[in-house]
């Protein structure tokens, strides 16, 4: 009727009592109040998470000099790649950057497949002793690398009867992957069989209709609709064996991963900025180098989650891990 808002308030107002209008009045202060304290933690919570990433950009193309200078903080004075070229060579980062790269990828790549069918397994089929295993799926999460990896290290130096050595090959690697026990495989089987589960029994039902069996059922209905689940389970999957050292350290002497080099890198900088070992150099000069190698060592995960964000949060949200 041509009323403005605060004229129908006022309306409204006149036929409350006194406990909703003191409701109104506390619920109209939260509307004004909470988005600014939104902003302030959100804003908290970005610094946090984002301090030491900046701090690593800032340190990693700074010169020697500045890290005495107190006048730095955050911009350098003396912007240079030094630092970075001393440190990918300290590293062999290329080389290093292939070789994990063909651990990685091709390890998550297998695991992916075979903790897909596991899950599968695990959601819709019954059997013997299908709780047992479960259950030691779930082991399999609880349970740390630590306490399995004498009789694994035992198992690949003398593998089949002693006949063959694995250890120091990319096998002590592969071939846990390939049957569904690689690294945090349990919580990748636990996140597919949670997938798979959701999804309609209507889909394999009209499958089986059409003269499908089991294996082909899971190629041409399921694989298509768990495309999320896949790509999600995958980046988990490159996360974990990227930054592992300490399996990649107990299988290998003679290999070399970024993890290995990143955690061997004060012994590396040495040789490479002093010829010698047993140099030693003040923690705080350290820091430009230690920081320009963590920093090779997120980008290409960095620059991956950029492209892959999207796809990799749907998956989180349909796979049963959140809500």
């Amino acid at each position: 009727n041509g009323l403005s808002k605060k004229q129908i308030r006022e309306i409204h107002m006149r036929n409350m009592n006194k406990e909703e209008i003191a409701y109104l009045k506390r619920k109209e202060a939260m509307d004004k109040v909470w988005p600014i304290a939104r902003f302030f933690i959100l804003f908290g919570l970005c610094f946090i998470i984002l301090y030491p990433l900046i701090y690593m950009i800032s340190c990693a193309f700074r010169a020697q000099e500045d890290m005495s200078d107190p006048t730095v903080m955050w911009i350098p004075r003396h912007l240079t790649l030094k630092i970075i070229k001393q440190t990918m060579n300290a590293m062999n980062f290329w080389h290093t950057l292939g070789t994990t790269l063909f651990l990685n990828i091709g390890c998550s790549l297998v695991q992916v497949v075979t903790c897909a069918v596991t899950g599968y397994g695990f959601a819709r089929f019954k059997f013997k002793g299908k709780n047992l295993l479960f259950g030691i799926v779930l082991m399999m999460i609880l349970v740390p690398n630590q306490i399995i990896a004498i009789p694994q290290y035992m198992e690949f130096r003398y593998f089949l009867f002693g006949a063959f050595n694995l250890i120091d090959t990319p096998f002590t690697m592969y071939l846990p992957a390939l049957m569904a026990n690689g690294i945090r495989a349990g919580l990748m089987i636990f996140i597919f069989r949670q997938f798979f589960k959701g999804l309609p029994k209507e889909l394999e039902d009209a499958a089986y209709l059409d003269g499908c069996g089991p294996f082909r059922t899971f190629i041409q209905v399921m694989v298509p609709n768990a495309a999320s689940s896949f790509l999600t389970v995958f980046l988990f999957s490159v996360v974990w064996y990227w930054n592992d050292y300490y399996v990649s350290s107990t299988f290998f002497t003679n290999n070399s991963t970024i993890a290995l080099m990143l955690k061997n890198l004060n012994t590396l900088l040495s040789l490479e900025l002093f010829n010698s070992a047993t140099v030693e150099v003040s923690p705080r000069e350290q820091i430009i180098w230690m920081e320009a190698g963590c920093l090779l060592s997120v980008t290409p995960l960095l620059v991956m989650y950029t492209f892959l964000q999207k796809y990799f949060t749907e998956g989180i949200e349909r796979s049963g891990l959140v809500g």
